[in-house]
């Protein structure tokens, strides 16, 4: 009976809004131009932000008659703005929406819209051309169909900011890569041109957007700034012909190349810094740049003629450049001799360009693959550990957190690294007064312990020393406490390993532990400090270190009826060691817990909302049934 009254309770909804969504649409049809333009200001309002509405209105051909009104020269010039301003929000919708808005073939009404002298109406047109250009679904050879529009948008760069904005975006998205004719020459190839004319980028290029768009990368607008820079971004993308074009051109005495180089400071957003890397690497790909002798860039200024200063822009390009794409590492890693010029980088006498190559090698650690094949073809960890020999903080903390990388489980560097005497390095980085090398330090060893053999777990007990261990866990920095009880809880991991660095170190263990349940520390503190709970609990001989310490075992309790469910987890999985029946002595263990009153929590917790705990209290509670 349920489902029969489901349909119709659907469609009354249903009615609802779309009686709602018809009054807008019919007030765009009344006889007054006032009440037309005060129904599409409503209607501006009632889209924002509400994808249902916008689906309404197009259904029931709200758009048709808004392009009508905004084609109308007799429609005023606010009524035309507010209309593109309407279709704008609507494509901002669903793929749907912009799919819907292109078969009413809205391009050429918003391209016609530019031709009007009005500023605020063509800003309007392109901020909605904008938006439908940067969908996926709108085919870019709508832009170059009618061969006036580049000109026209070429000539509307120079009205404002946004027009500038919107134009350079609109570029980006609609300059698709240059092809060409691979002949076996050596010399610079020639563009293959497309059937119906040159290609995107071509023909960008021939009405003039390298020289028209230049001066907008010093634009006191970032957004103008950044739009214009990822339209070079897109022209010298694999582009001889536009990258040998941009070497020599000039903003306000400063060439392209070297305002691209500004852009690559740290102080930058990273946005930036990542495009302009873009734009110097196809200039490097081109020929146009150099990377391996004194200039960086042809006819750069005497600022940036010495040799290391460039080869340290060419390293934080090629840092920049490999951050956060993993197909872009491996171009760069498979440029020839580049692994072994960031090598040779690293033994540099100027610590600027040791610090940039650093960077570099560290940006590229971060591939999984390069770590198991190019950083061990080159010995990469050598060089590096020579580094961290003998370096100022400033380049030690760069290159020790390469290092964790290199320390990481499936890296075949890692053992050669620990042959060399890497332990001892990292537990005397943990004493350093610098946090960032007391971070890197113990995280490095955290990655050490990892699935490690007894010896290297001892090993890195014994350089830490007790003292030094307590000194981490207490430290100020969450950061350092938390990677210090990632290393403890390494440490603690498979049974012979448990027991043996309790019966050693376990007091010890149990009193940080203690303390660190009992201060005032954040969630995710106490969450990792009950998972090691749960890991000595999973001990064969260690598990007696917490049944013998009502303290631990009354703090047990006290965190399964936490507010937090997280730590509410992680309290039952020491329980749920402590009285697994297969092992021995299970027993007399649930009998003790019993008598704490852990049973009755765990019955509480079976009822619980959250199925996690739901699940974990009735796991721990068959033990006692078994």
């Amino acid at each position: 009976m349920a489902c029969v009254l489901e349909a119709p309770l659907r469609m009354s909804v249903l009615s609802e809004v779309t009686a709602s969504s018809r009054h807008y649409v019919d007030r765009l049809f009344d006889l007054d131009p006032q009440k037309v333009l005060q129904g599409v200001i409503d209607m501006k309002n009632a889209v924002i932000g509400n994808n249902k509405q916008k689906a309404n209105l197009i259904v029931l051909g709200a758009v048709p008659r808004l392009l009508y009104l905004l084609q109308q020269e007799t429609s005023s010039t606010e009524l035309r703005t507010e209309c593109a301003v309407v279709l704008g929000s609507l494509a901002m919708g669903t793929e749907n929406n912009v799919k819907s808005l292109l078969d009413c073939h809205i391009i050429p009404a918003l391209l016609q819209g530019l031709l009007s002298p009005d500023l605020k109406f063509i800003e309007a047109c392109l901020r909605c051309l904008r938006t439908i250009f940067i969908s996926p679904v709108t085919p870019e050879d709508l832009l170059y169909a009618d061969t006036t529009v580049i000109s026209h948008l070429m000539a509307l760069l120079s009205r404002s900011r946004y027009t500038q904005e919107y134009i350079c975006q609109i570029f980006s998205h609609c300059c698709k890569l240059q092809h060409w004719h691979s002949c076996g020459f050596k010399s610079l190839p020639q563009p293959l041109l497309c059937a119906n004319g040159p290609d995107h980028q071509t023909n960008l290029f021939n009405h003039g957007a390298v020289q028209n768009i230049a001066h907008l990368l010093v634009s006191t607008s970032y957004k103008v700034r950044m739009q214009a820079l990822k339209c070079f971004s897109v022209l010298a993308f694999e582009n001889p012909q536009v990258s040998m074009t941009l070497v020599n051109v000039s903003v306000d005495g400063e060439l392209l190349p070297q305002i691209f180089v500004k852009m690559l400071q740290r102080d930058k957003p990273i946005e930036m810094q990542l495009t302009s890397a873009k734009c110097l690497t196809s200039m490097c790909r081109a020929g146009a740049i150099r990377t391996d002798d004194s200039c960086i860039v042809l006819k750069l200024d005497h600022d940036l003629k010495h040799a290391h200063e460039l080869r340290q822009a060419a390293f934080k390009l090629y840092a920049s450049l490999g951050a956060n794409d993993e197909d872009i590492r491996k171009k760069i890693i498979e440029t020839e001799n580049m692994m072994d010029r960031i090598v040779n980088g690293l033994s540099e006498s100027g610590i600027k360009v040791r610090l940039a190559a650093v960077r570099c090698l560290h940006s590229l650690s971060r591939s999984v693959q390069q770590l198991r094949t190019s950083f061990q073809d080159h010995a990469v960890w050598k060089p590096l550990m020579k580094v961290l020999q003998n370096a100022p903080n400033e380049i030690l903390v760069v290159a020790s957190s390469t290092l964790c990388n290199l320390l990481l489980e499936f890296s075949p560097s890692k053992e050669p690294i620990l042959e060399s005497g890497a332990i001892e390095l990292l537990c005397s980085l943990t004493q350093s007064e610098n946090l960032a090398l007391r971070v890197n330090g113990i995280w490095a060893l955290m990655n050490v312990a990892f699935q490690a053999e007894q010896k290297i777990k001892s090993d890195i007990l014994r350089g830490l020393s007790t003292e030094q261990l307590f000194q981490l866990l207490s430290d100020s920095d969450v950061n350092v406490l938390m990677k210090t009880l990632g290393l403890l809880r390494n440490l603690l991991s498979t049974r012979p390993h448990i027991d043996h660095i309790m019966s050693t170190h376990g007091k010890q263990i149990m009193q940080a532990v203690t303390l660190i349940l009992e201060g005032e520390h954040n969630i995710e503190v106490k969450e990792q400090t009950l998972c090691i709970l749960a890991n000595i609990a999973d001990g064969t001989t260690a598990k007696e270190l917490i049944m013998t310490n009502d303290d631990i075992l009354q703090k047990i309790k006290y965190y399964m009826s936490h507010s937090n469910a997280k730590l509410q987890l992680a309290a039952m999985f020491c329980v749920s060691n402590l009285i697994w029946n297969e092992e021995e002595g299970s027993q007399e263990r649930q009998d003790k817990l019993r008598d704490m009153g852990i049973v009755d929590i765990l019955h509480k917790l079976s009822q619980s909302s959250d199925p996690n705990l739901c699940d974990k209290a009735k796991t721990a509670l068959q033990q006692y049934l078994a």
